[in-house]
This record gives C-alpha cells, sequence and structure tokens, in this order.
C-alpha cells in the first residue's frame, strides 16, 4: 500500500490592512506574498507540515466601507460576503491600534464564518506572532492534530483531554433520554420533537457535511442512577460528588437499549428527574461546590443532566405532580455538551481574545473548517491502518482468493487516499475531506467484505489433521494391495522360463 505517512496541510491566509495599520517595517511594498511552514511530529515514521501561504495586502473600498461599523459584530456581518468563503481559507483584517471597533483590552476578535479583526501591533513581527495565534486556532495546532492521530502518539505524550472528543465516523447517532425513577409522583412531560427541531435540527444542518446524523428519543421509568446520593443538612438537599459520578453510567446504560447493534457511534443524553426521596439533587465539583448547569459529560459516550422539580408548597397536593420541563434550558447544557464531544471547547484562550458567539446554528464557520482538518488527517490515518492491516493478512494466508470487486475497493481507497493528499497540499480542504471519507469507505468494504474472513481458509497442518483420519483408513488395504502386486511380479521375474 502507498499510503502517505507525510501529510502537508495548506492553509490560505488573506492579511488585509486597512489605512493606519499598516506596519512601518513591510519588507515590500503590498501587496506581496509570504510563505510559513512548521513541522508537528506525531512519532518517529508520521509527521504533519502545516504550510501557511500568506497574502499581504490592502483593503478595498467596500471593505474599508464595512470596517467604518459601529462594533465588531456589525463589521463582520458587512465584511462576510466580501472574502474567500472556501473552506480551509482564513481573512484576517488589521486595524489601527486607535480603531474603536474593538472593545477596550481586546487585540483579536473572531467571527462566526472565517475572518478575524486583528489590532495593529507597531512592528511586522509583533503582528505575525498575533496572526499566528489566531491562524492556529481557526484552523488546527499542534495539539489538535496529535489528538487526530492520537492512536500514533506515544503513550504518555498526550494529554487526556486529548483522547476526550470522539473518533472520525462517517455517521453518529443521538439519542435524546428522558429519566422519569418515580413515576408515581411526577408526570414529567418535554417536548423533545419541537426541542430537536429549534435547537439541535441547526447545529445538525451545519454539522451535516461532516457526517450523516440520526436521532431519536425515548422515556425510561423506574430507571435509576444506581448511585445513592448522599444527603446534606446545611442544605437540606441531595448531593452527587464527582468520585461517584462514573459509577452512575452503567447501572443506567443497561436501560438505555444496546448501542452494539449500532453501525455508528452513539451519542446519549439524559435527563434524570430525581425521585421524590432524593430531591432535591446537585451535583458537586471537585471542591465540593455545586455545578452550576447540574450536569456532566463522559467523553466519547454522552451527558447527563439532573433535573430538579420545584416541591410543592402544600404538602396535600394531589400525586403525581405533572412537572412541563424547560427545554431551552436543558438543550442549552446538552448542545455545550455536543460541542466538548466534537472537541470544540473555548476554554484556554488568551485574555485579549474576543469570540463570537455562534448564534443558533451552534458552531462558526471556521469551528467546522477546524473540525474537517481533523477528521481529513484522522481519515488517510485511519484508511493508511486498515490497508495496511488487510494487507498483513493476505500475506498470512497464501490460498486466500481475492475477487474482482475487493481489489477494485483496494485501489480506489489508496486512489482516494492519494486524492486527500494532494487536495490538502492545494488548500482544498473541503475536497481533500470528501476524498477521504470516500477512502474510509472503500477501505472498509474491502476489509470487512466476507470472502476474506479468515475462517474460510486453513493452514496446510490443519488439512492435513482434518483429511488424513478420513484418508487413513481406506489407503492402508490399497497400500498393501500394491505391495502384494510389485512382490509377485519380482517373484515371477526370478523364476526361469519352461523350455519345451
Amino acid at each position: 500500500c502507498s499510503c502517505p505517512r507525510q501529510v502537508r496541510l495548506v492553509v490560505p491566509i488573506a492579511v488585509a490592512f486597512s489605512p493606519g495599520s499598516v506596519p512601518a517595517d513591510l519588507p515590500r511594498p503590498l501587496p506581496f506574498r509570504d510563505e510559513q511552514e512548521m513541522e508537528i511530529t506525531v512519532n518517529l515514521r508520521t509527521s504533519v507540515t502545516s504550510h501557511y501561504e500568506v497574502v499581504y495586502r490592502g483593503t478595498t473600498a467596500q471593505e474599508e466601507a464595512a470596517l467604518a461599523a459601529a462594533t465588531a459584530r456589525e463589521a463582520d456581518a458587512a465584511l462576510h460576503p466580501l472574502q474567500d468563503v472556501s473552506m480551509g481559507s482564513l481573512t484576517m483584517y488589521v486595524v489601527p491600534e486607535t480603531s474603536s471597533l474593538l472593545p477596550q483590552g481586546i487585540s483579536v476578535y473572531v467571527g462566526k464564518h472565517r475572518s478575524a479583526l486583528v489590532r495593529a501591533g507597531g512592528s511586522l513581527a509583533a503582528l505575525q506572532a498575533r496572526l499566528q495565534q489566531v491562524t492556529q486556532l481557526m484552523s488546527f495546532t499542534a495539539t489538535s492534530m496529535a489528538a487526530a492521530l492520537s492512536d500514533r502518539v506515544p503513550d504518555g505524550r498526550l494529554s487526556p483531554d486529548a483522547r476526550r472528543s470522539l473518533k472520525s465516523s462517517l455517521g453518529y447517532e443521538i439519542t435524546f433520554s428522558l429519566l422519569n425513577p418515580d413515576p408515581k409522583s411526577h408526570a414529567v412531560d418535554w417536548d423533545i420533537e419541537g426541542a430537536v427541531n429549534c435547537y439541535v435540527k441547526p447545529v445538525l444542518d451545519k454539522l451535516s457535511l461532516l457526517a450523516n446524523f440520526s436521532v431519536d428519543s425515548q422515556i425510561l421509568y423506574y430507571a435509576v442512577l444506581g448511585v445513592t446520593p448522599r444527603y446534606d443538612k446545611e442544605s437540606s438537599s441531595f448531593l452527587l460528588s464527582t468520585h461517584s459520578l462514573p459509577h452512575v453510567i452503567n447501572p443506567v446504560e443497561a436501560r438505555l437499549g444496546s448501542s452494539a447493534a449500532s453501525l455508528y457511534p452513539v451519542l446519549n443524553f439524559l435527563l434524570y428527574v430525581p425521585e421524590r426521596s432524593h430531591s432535591p439533587l446537585y451535583i458537586q465539583d471537585k471542591d465540593g461546590a455545586p455545578v452550576s448547569t447540574n450536569a456532566f459529560h463522559s467523553p466519547r459516550w454522552g451527558g447527563i443532566m439532573v433535573y430538579n422539580v420545584e416541591a410543592s408548597a402544600s404538602p396535600q397536593a394531589s400525586l403525581p405532580l405533572h412537572v412541563d420541563v424547560d427545554m431551552a434550558r436543558v438543550m442549552e447544557v446538552f448542545l455545550a455538551q455536543l460541542r466538548l464531544l466534537f472537541g470544540l471547547s473555548r476554554d484556554e484562550l488568551p485574555a485579549e481574545f474576543l469570540l463570537e458567539s455562534p448564534g443558533n446554528e451552534g458552531l462558526a464557520d471556521w469551528e467546522l473548517d477546524h473540525l474537517l482538518w481533523a477528521h481529513t488527517v484522522e481519515n488517510i490515518a485511519t484508511v493508511s491502518t486498515t490497508l495496511t492491516s488487510l494487507a498483513q493478512l493476505l500475506d498470512k494466508i497464501g490460498n486466500i482468493v481475492i475477487k474482482d470487486d475487493v481489489a477494485s475497493e483496494v485501489y480506489r481507497a489508496v486512489a482516494s487516499v492519494q486524492s486527500a493528499v494532494a487536495q490538502l497540499g492545494k488548500g482544498h480542504l473541503h475536497l481533500a475531506f470528501q476524498a477521504s471519507k470516500e477512502a474510509v469507505t472503500s477501505s472498509e468494504r474491502a476489509f470487512f467484505d466476507p470472502s476474506l474472513l479468515h475462517l474460510l481458509y486453513f493452514p496446510d497442518d490443519q488439512k492435513f489433521a482434518i483429511y488424513i483420519p478420513l484418508f487413513l483408513p481406506m489407503a492402508v488395504p490399497i497400500l498393501l494391495s500394491l505391495a502384494k502386486i510389485v512382490r509377485e511380479t519380482r517373484q515371477r521375474k526370478k523364476e526361469p522360463t519352461k523350455m519345451d
């Protein structure tokens, strides 16, 4: 297999200087091109080269008009139709240090499309350092590449967070479950269909380029967490501590329905309404403080939110109490957990960075690109591993029969992965991702073809072990008869011929 071990990621970047923001130490007059390269070493045999193709230019009259907006958000919206919208490309608008477009103390504003506003930093070197930070945030970092290739990174070199995000897949199944352990006390009603259409569908529409998604929901009665919460006298409430949270998932998962029959990874989002005898129930963090969302997430699995029911004022209130779930509050938590599962957390940012909220779509255009970069590289690595494993299997079984359709899938997988690498080298992220998906599909079809099941083929020693007991009893009389014929023939030759 000729799958590549070195991948070159080309990021096209346009840096547009507005009037009054051009550094005095530019090496040559605008416009001009510049190229920068950085190597990300994954292991001894695999590396990823990031190549930034930068075009420095002045702003156009239309861009200057857009930058004259009152706020950075308005400027971002006005600039969007004027810029290169191809996936993986970035546009940086440099504004003067005195510009009021960016709030006080903010030097970088990242919009919700594929552009950022950057405050001029005096010298070109200072500006380039800032631009590099923004570029890595909006495309990929050494950490995100290491996470995408986590299977190839030596143990100990990868942070625990890098293994938290979901592996690349052609599809994902999302299941929303309402757990009501005490239906005698609580009649819980949730408008999950309306909530999915209102809050989840816009996000999945944006992510549909990445993979296929299916969504379903269920209500489970008498399903308990399996961990007894601790009663706290001071707050008159029940508490779940951090160390007990991992023990919550297994008992609940047994009730969710098996995901073994699923072709794709299953993401579980559980809304748990505590039983009346354990209400109200709060989740504590490591420091013992209550978690504001009253929820927690499990990497590559999903999340659980505890939804407390307001206690009735009158003790004579008829049971069960009718509960209408506030779906806006619940979905806000679940969508934040969905972002975490895909590795789109917005923590650990420099203080002078301001990121625009993606709004109803759940993720910005550049965040989608961030996922595409990582998943494309991961898909290429997966295909390489799959085809290498297939080649090793075929080498072990000398008499295996490879059908034409299996061979054509292997050739298609190799051609697609080579196409993906070539497109990455041209800066065409969308085409590269599509080719990498086709490569994964073809390689898996070849690897899992029923005709290549190794149990269908036996080593020679096993064949002898099977056939000797069958043929040996038949062979003994045949061999004895042959020996007798040979003996009689020899005797005839020794006897002298009679003369008349």
